[in-house]
């Protein structure tokens, strides 16, 4: 079987995975767990980023101990038998082509302060945006490690910059905020559970990290810190004008005293584009290790002159395409395909930990124990939106039950 093209440091991991979860939401969403958990938002991220730790390290050292780009499915079979395992790869395969639309729609909401696009034209924009992250994605990893390094710290200079500013000034917020309460905080943190989706997304690309062993947890952990500090950061100075179109860019005008929406818009939407550059990258792979086990087609196989699944990453161009045809036809938002999204992944998470009860030493049982009863919490927040995750479930176990699949491999 040809082999993936080891190329990824520890740094270029950790930018990787900052961008990944920085993603759509990192100028957008402490905004909006502000509207749900008033200052208590503040809590939220710290709360948040505290639960998440435990699956980060979980998931780093499934990644480490078992590199391979089926990721999850990966880890899931080997606990538990290659059924299952293909469950969960497959879950994962036709959840992306909705998460990844949904995340490119809310990157072009960074455009509002700048520019007005009717829905058509976003559409378009949108479509051809896909176009030219898949050509980023033909050329290999090593160009979109070094890139989305360079973004999260462009991203972590202007927080730091704006935070500086805040501690010097101690600026009064322009409207009293209120302290939310315990359900406000629940649903905040329900809310930006999307922020820290993508932790699983970067163990498909394990293998190709130069010493996965050396680096991968060093650059998950590192990564997931990083995120909820900025996260953390970026709610306390939204605190300063909640009721502007978008609160960072009020809080950077008041505190630098110049208009930074197009800093902001450019930061914001090469995150946005960097995650789901990287969700491009995970699934493709994912894809061409099924293909090699007779789960999806053999067309997609091959690998091109940069050891890049070529065929898998236009199949999942072709899917992404269609989902956002579909939705702008029938008139969708991004709201609903994110909650279907999240409802997906929380089916993998908890998937991934059962797995790593069985494959991991006594060391990591207290952090799997803590994971999965922060699974239990996001499946009480998410409620009905788990609905599309279990009919997937169901109809995969259905379909995975008549077949004689060969095991994943490495």
């Amino acid at each position: 079987m040809s082999s993936l093209n080891p190329s990824l440091t520890r740094w270029q991991g950790i930018g990787l995975m900052a961008t990944t979860l920085l993603g759509t939401g990192v100028f957008i969403l402490p905004q909006l767990t502000i509207a749900s958990a008033g200052r208590s938002a503040v809590l939220t991220w710290v709360l948040l980023t505290l639960a998440i730790l435990p699956i980060a390290w979980v998931f780093a050292e499934l990644g480490r101990r078992f590199p391979s780009a089926a990721g999850p499915a990966f880890f899931v079979q080997e606990a538990f038998g290659r059924r299952y395992g293909y469950v969960i790869g497959l879950m994962f395969f036709f959840v992306v082509p909705m998460g990844a639309p949904a995340a490119l729609m809310i990157t072009f909401e960074f455009l509002k302060p700048i520019i007005q696009l009717s829905p058509l034209q976003s559409i378009m924009g949108q479509l051809v945006t896909l176009g030219l992250l898949f050509a980023m994605n033909w050329h290999g990893l090593r160009l979109s490690g070094r890139a989305q390094l360079l973004l999260t710290l462009a991203i972590v200079v202007v927080v730091v910059l704006l935070l500086s500013a805040y501690l010097w000034q101690h600026p009064s917020p322009k409207t009293p905020i209120a302290t939310g309460s315990s359900f406000g905080v629940l649903q905040a943190m329900g809310l930006a559970l999307w922020s820290f989706l993508g932790i699983e997304a970067i163990t498909h690309l394990s293998a190709e990290f130069k010493d996965p062993k050396r680096d991968f947890v060093p650059a998950v952990l590192g990564g997931t810190v990083l995120v909820g500090l900025i996260y953390v950061a970026c709610t306390l100075l939204s605190l300063l004008d909640v009721n502007a179109p978008l609160a960072i860019v009020a809080s950077y005008k008041l505190l630098l005293g110049h208009d930074g929406r197009w800093l902001i818009a450019v930061l914001g939407i090469a995150s946005g584009l960097a995650t789901v550059n990287v969700y491009m990258a995970s699934v493709a792979r994912l894809a061409w290790s099924l293909s090699q086990e007779g789960v999806l087609p053999s067309f997609i196989k091959p690998l091109n002159r940069h050891q890049v699944p070529s065929r898998a990453l236009l199949l999942v161009l072709f899917m992404c395409s269609a989902t956002m045809l579909v939705a702008y036809a029938m008139g969708e938002n991004y709201e609903a395909m994110v909650r279907w999204t999240n409802g997906v992944f929380i089916f993998i998470y908890i998937a991934s930990m059962l797995a790593a009860w069985r494959l991991l030493g006594k060391r990591y049982q207290l952090a799997i124990f803590l994971s999965l009863i922060v699974c239990s919490g996001f499946v009480v927040s998410l409620g009905t939106s788990l609905g599309y995750g279990v009919l997937l479930a169901l109809v995969l176990s259905v379909w995975v039950h008549w077949r004689k699949p060969k095991p994943l491999t490495a």
